[in-house]
């Protein structure tokens, strides 16, 4: 039988509520790290995390394997489930070619009848070679049946792409994704189109943000990852930006639900990042999140990876322990989501 969690339940799997999204990172001291208690993760090394969850109240995860060489999936009807629930690779790269290298962010969607799955990859002689690719399955239940490549995703410039998310919004479907400019000023920065089909993208393919901010091009000028959540008459668009390490940093974009989400003077951002590392809760270099409900249903869940210490092993790419992370998105007074900077995963 389907449980249902209740706020202490969540607790114990480290969802908490925030802040006051008004306050930045530095508004308020957290208490002493002693009285802390470390966050668990749900799912250890797993970059780059996406929950779906169906309408039933199944939960399917998906992320970035640390060896970036496939494609996972699995599947549980809790959340706290997923810890343990067995995992089914479901597609590998290629030997020689397009897909074939730096298999990343996997995001896992259900429309016109069929599930896709979005990720980035690169040529397995020009690893960086990154591009945004498709898959496809018409079962009822992606664990099963065949899933088929559908190719690239067409965007109007062929540059480096990656981090594609999809959402519909008033019977239209859009894509989400990040993309370095034509002028290669910077490393990325992040677009919106109409998706027309599922690898091809409308004629109008508009910047809603770009790495501009001190917080946004530490390391590198990036902006990626992006998650979207309705809520409160709006378009909320969190993103990740700067170097994969430490300086990893989540921002916040938003559009009034009413207006033309193709318009770039629709999209506002905040000056100051939302969710960034916080060393008195072990958590370093946040980001690449998405977001789901709780196993009631109502609760609204980020879903997030950061490492528990400071000292990469290796480098941000080869240090395998990205962690995925899961808790409770509060909301301000002002219908803004609140990510809790200063808060424990575990109460």
């Amino acid at each position: 039988m389907k449980s249902v969690l209740s706020v202490a339940a969540l607790s114990a799997i480290g969802l908490v509520s925030g802040l006051l999204m008004s306050c930045t990172p530095v508004c308020e001291l957290p208490p002493p790290a002693a009285q802390l208690s470390v966050a668990e993760p749900l799912v250890a090394q797993r970059a780059d995390p996406f929950i779906h969850r169906t309408p039933e109240g199944r939960y399917y995860f998906i992320a970035t394997a640390p060896e970036f060489d496939r494609i996972e999936l699995r599947a549980a009807d809790s959340l706290a489930d997923l810890k343990t629930a067995a995992t089914k690779t479901v597609w590998r790269k290629r030997n020689t070619g397009a897909m074939g290298a730096n298999i990343w962010a996997p995001e896992l969607h259900y429309f016109n009848n069929a599930w896709y799955i979005y990720f980035a990859a690169g040529d397995a002689e020009k690893p960086w070679l990154i591009r945004m690719y498709v898959l496809a399955n018409e079962s009822v239940d992606p664990l099963i049946g065949e899933w088929k490549e559908l190719g690239r995703v067409k965007t109007a410039r062929d540059s480096f792409a990656l981090d594609a998310t999809s959402f519909e919004h008033k019977g239209q479907r859009y894509l989400v994704w990040a993309q370095k400019d034509p002028e290669e000023k910077l490393n990325s920065a992040l677009y919106i189109a109409k998706l027309i089909s599922p690898t091809q993208v409308g004629e109008v393919e508009t910047e809603i943000s770009r790495p501009q901010l001190d917080w946004e091009i530490q390391g590198y000028k990036v902006n990626e990852g992006a998650a979207v959540i309705v809520r409160n008459g709006k378009i909320f668009i969190s993103y990740s930006a700067s170097a994969t390490d430490h300086r990893y940093a989540m921002g916040l974009l938003w559009a009034d639900a009413d207006s033309d989400l193709l318009a770039a003077s629709s999209w506002h951002k905040l000056p100051e990042p939302v969710f960034t590392t916080n060393e008195s809760l072990h958590r370093y270099g946040p980001g690449h999140n998405s977001f789901t409900l709780a196993d009631d249903g109502q609760t609204d869940i980020m879903v997030y990876h950061a490492r528990d210490y400071l000292e990469l092993q290796g480098t941000p790419l080869t240090d395998p322990n990205r962690h995925t992370y899961i808790r409770r998105l509060g909301w301000t007074n002002e219908g803004f989501p609140d990510f809790g900077q200063n808060k424990p995963d575990t109460e």
